[in-house]
């Protein structure tokens, strides 16, 4: 019987695409000299930021342009020297990235009338969370429970263990009773490593890769092209189930057996 739902953060409850990580990392790079894709930014989201940048750097074309630019390869102290570029310039944005993405409330407000209880993982830090809880809280989210990789010892996503500390915070009693849903692949393998149904969701994700503008002004066929594409990374990654915005999911954790919960 499902007890809880576990949800990732930027790009799945707030911050429809996920842009503000994905601005202040092209930044940082930038400050370094090394101009990199929306892709290649992409692709590590929903890790431990430091991680997300080692990650990039260990890009082929990344580490080669490292060494074009600056005549050598990158070192750990180039990592923490990127990190401190990215933290300021991403904490400089996040109050403006931090509504609510459609559906969410609703659905939410859903699960909780199933009896569920709301916990939460991110790839953002304490202090970055700082400033993101709040803003969401004034418009209406509010989880129960949150935890950075700051609480598991710097040992975020693919790794289980912040799923581990919501269980332990919400008193769950198994993680076969456990919802993970994420906009990334690092949420999917957080949810597989975990032993829990883990849960991709396609609109307004990391993995879409658009704003809601863009989105909109997509054709039929375009944003059937690309939720495929996103749904194929997703079930790569180990999905149980992909759905297409969070206002399937209330119907989903039903089907996995939380009227019992009613």
């Amino acid at each position: 019987m499902i007890e809880a739902v576990i949800f990732d953060w930027a790009g799945t409850t707030v911050d429809y695409g996920c842009f503000a990580p994905v601005q202040a990392f092209m930044e940082a790079f930038g400050h370094f000299g090394i101009e990199v894709t929306m892709e290649e930014t992409r692709r590590p989201m929903g890790m431990l930021k430091i991680d997300h940048i080692r990650a990039m750097l260990k890009m082929d074309r990344i580490a080669k342009l490292w060494e074009e630019t600056h005549r050598r390869a990158w070192t750990d102290e180039d990592v923490h020297a990127i990190y401190e570029q990215f933290e300021p310039k991403l904490l400089s944005i996040l109050d403006r990235c931090s509504s609510p993405k459609p559906f969410v409330l609703d659905a939410v407000a859903e699960l909780r009338r199933m009896g569920l209880k709301i916990g939460s993982t991110t790839g953002y830090t304490d202090k970055m969370m700082e400033i993101v809880v709040p803003e969401a809280a004034k418009q209406g989210y509010c989880p129960d429970c949150w935890f950075s990789p700051d609480s598991t010892g710097g040992a975020g996503r693919p790794y289980p263990y912040m799923i581990f500390r919501n269980m332990e915070q919400l008193r769950l009693s198994s993680v076969k009773a456990i919802v993970k849903a994420g906009d990334t692949v690092s949420d999917i393998k957080e949810g597989v490593n975990a032993g829990a149904w883990s849960v991709g969701i396609i609109e307004g994700s990391s993995e879409l890769g658009f704003s809601e503008k863009e989105w909109e002004r997509l054709s039929a066929s375009e944003k059937t092209a690309a939720a495929k594409r996103a749904e194929a990374s997703f079930r790569n990654a180990g999905a149980h189930f992909v759905i297409q915005n969070m206002a399937e999911l209330p119907g989903l954790v039903r089907m996995l057996g939380a009227e019992a919960h009613i």
